[in-house]
C-alpha cells in the first residue's frame, strides 16, 4: 500500500496538489503581428560617386491604410546618402516603408550598393582600382610613356624603363577609391600591362629581332 504525506506550504514554499498555481497563460484576445519579408533592390552606383560620394534620392510608391478603414496609394521620395569609398553589398535599409496592411508590419526596404560597370576600371575587396592597358612589344622592350586616366578625371603619365613581361603590374599609390574604415586614405591604383605579340613577322624583322636579343 502507498502511502502519501502532505508538505505544509507554511513551511516549505510548496503547494499542495489542487492550489493554483501562477502559470502565465497567452492572452487570447491578443493577435501575434507578423512583418512582411524585407524587399531588397539592388542600386547601380558609378566609381566617380563612390570616389566622391553621392546623394540619390528614390521615388517608391507604396499601399497606405486610411483613417476610414480603406487603402490608398502614396508616392514618397527616400534619400540615400552613399559615403565615400562604399564597398558592394552594403546595403541601407529603409525600416517599415513596405505596403501598409491591416494586422500586417510593413516590410522593410532594403537598397544594396553595387558597382556600375567601367568603361576602364574595376576595383577590388580592398578599394583599390583595376586598369589593364595595352603595350607595344616595341615598347615593352626598350621603355616608354604611358599616359594613365584616373578616377578623378587625371592623366598620370608614367614612365616605364624596365621590360615588361605580358600580364606585369604596377601599382601607383592613392589613386584607387577611398577607404571608409580609413578616413583620408585611399586604395591603390593596379595596372596591368597586356603586352600585344605581333600574330607574324616578316624574315627582315626575324632577322632584326634575332641580332637585338
Amino acid at each position: 500500500m502507498f502511502s502519501t504525506s502532505r508538505f505544509s506550504t507554511s513551511s516549505t514554499g510548496f503547494k499542495r496538489f489542487g492550489d493554483d498555481f501562477d502559470f502565465p497563460c497567452p492572452d487570447p484576445t491578443k493577435k501575434q503581428t507578423i512583418q512582411d519579408p524585407a524587399i531588397e533592390t539592388n542600386i547601380q552606383v558609378s566609381l566617380e560617386e563612390l570616389a566622391a560620394g553621392c546623394t540619390k534620392r528614390l521615388k517608391i510608391s507604396r499601399q497606405v491604410l486610411t483613417p476610414g478603414g480603406g487603402t490608398s496609394r502614396e508616392e514618397k521620395i527616400l534619400t540615400l546618402d552613399i559615403k565615400p569609398g562604399w564597398k558592394a553589398g552594403t546595403k541601407v535599409t529603409f525600416e517599415r516603408h513596405g505596403d501598409q496592411k491591416p494586422g500586417v508590419i510593413p516590410a522593410d526596404l532594403i537598397f544594396v550598393i553595387g558597382d556600375k560597370p567601367h568603361q576602364y576600371f574595376k576595383r577590388d575587396a580592398d578599394n583599390n582600382l583595376l586598369y589593364t592597358t595595352k603595350v607595344s612589344l616595341r615598347d615593352a622592350l626598350i621603355g616608354c610613356i604611358l599616359h594613365i586616366p584616373t578616377i578623378d578625371g587625371k592623366v598620370l603619365s608614367v614612365q616605364l624603363n624596365e621590360v615588361l613581361q605580358p600580364g606585369a603590374q604596377k601599382r601607383i599609390p592613392n589613386e584607387g577609391l577611398p577607404l571608409p574604415k580609413c578616413p583620408g586614405k585611399r586604395g591603390d591604383m593596379i595596372v596591368t600591362f597586356d603586352v600585344e605579340m605581333p600574330t607574324n613577322l616578316s624574315m627582315e624583322q626575324r632577322h632584326h629581332l634575332a641580332n637585338f636579343v
